[in-house]
């Protein structure tokens, strides 16, 4: 069986209930979540041989968090110990025309302060088929980019796959550095990339191209340009969203393979539960897909689309959504009928 590793920072997630605004909440959904930890959470439940790696503050609060990496059966023997708290993040839900809004209180959290070298990668990576990081963990410090890297650097050394969400967020890189400074060098280890090609051009240091998704033909070109920048890339996968409203979604997928380019017909998602962690939900559909079958890329990245849509119905960072209603959902039935 594959073994996955994925590595990042897991957060205490504060939602606001109801759609409520923060200066109306007199109180707060307590939950758990962050990218990495998502997508080890959506092949978990896949039936994969998952593991997240990170660094905990040793508290009750870092025992929640690792109560519930074992909860969805989720590997947890290499996570450590050190750092003063676990980030937070507060999340006020939007609906119809208000967006949602995200607060990030993860400055000084256990991970954000790892020191390099804190984690054994020969030990942790050995026997492991693949890894999956994001351009999260990078973002939040130096520290946990030269960690990072250094977790890199050692699966391409040992022939592991490395998969990456290219995952930008305006609200981190606050130490000094841009993205163009540091990812450059992460980027050119990854087998397989998600992300829209603006955000790898930008975080490649490379000027916008403003690509149209509509038009296939256009997109080898520019797709091959990402290529050349990361000398092992051999896929590349981009969510397609369409947003209507906040409680109205539009999710299609594009992947290229440097050879064709593949597409995934545009799902209607309505009425939006939670968006939050849909992106993760995508990047774990496609890990499966890619792993259950490498030849099949056209079914790997509708498997992807359909998770993703699928995570708009579940409330909280995680997809719980089974291979039954994937496969429902890629056969045609949307219903959303009752199943006695």
């Amino acid at each position: 069986m594959s073994k996955i590793v994925t590595f990042g920072e897991i957060m205490l997630r504060l939602s606001t209930e109801r759609h409520l605004r923060f200066s109306q909440a007199k109180t707060f959904a307590a939950s758990y979540g962050g990218g990495e930890f998502n997508v080890a959470v959506s092949l978990a439940n896949y039936g994969l041989s998952a593991e997240f790696v990170t660094r905990l503050p040793e508290n009750e609060i870092g025992a929640c968090a690792l109560k519930e990496m074992r909860k969805y059966n989720v590997e947890s023997k290499n996570v450590i110990f050190g750092g003063d708290r676990l980030g937070i993040y507060y999340l006020e839900t939007g609906a119809g025309t208000r967006g949602s809004n995200v607060v990030y209180d993860r400055a000084n959290s256990a991970m954000a302060t790892i020191p390099k070298g804190a984690i054994n990668w020969e030990d942790v990576l050995k026997d492991t088929s693949w890894f999956h990081w994001s351009g999260i963990t990078p973002a939040i410090s130096e520290s946990a980019a030269l960690e990072c890297l250094e977790a890199l650097k050692v699966a391409h050394k040992l022939g592991i796959t490395i998969s990456s969400d290219l995952n930008y967020r305006s609200k981190l890189w606050q130490y000094g550095k841009e993205p163009s400074e540091v990812m450059p060098e992460l980027l050119k280890y990854s087998n397989i990339i998600l992300g829209d090609i603006d955000t790898a051009f930008f975080m490649l240091g490379k000027d916008k191209v403003f690509p149209n998704y509509q038009n296939e033909k256009s997109l080898p070109v520019l797709y091959d340009q990402l290529f050349k920048l990361c000398p092992n890339l051999e896929t590349v996968a981009t969510t397609l969203r369409y947003s209507v409203s906040a409680s109205h979604q539009r999710i299609g997928g594009i992947l290229y393979d440097g050879k064709s380019v593949f597409n995934a017909d545009v799902k209607e998602v309505t009425p939006v539960v939670d968006r939050v962690g849909s992106g993760d939900a995508f990047m774990g559909g496609l890990i499966f897909g890619l792993i259950n079958d490498a030849t099949d890329k056209q079914r790997a990245l509708n498997i992807a689309v359909a998770a993703c849509c699928l995570k708009h119905t579940i409330s909280g960072d995680c997809n719980l959504i089974t291979l039954d209603e994937i496969e429902k959902l890629l056969s045609g039935n949307a219903s959303g009928k009752v199943s006695r």
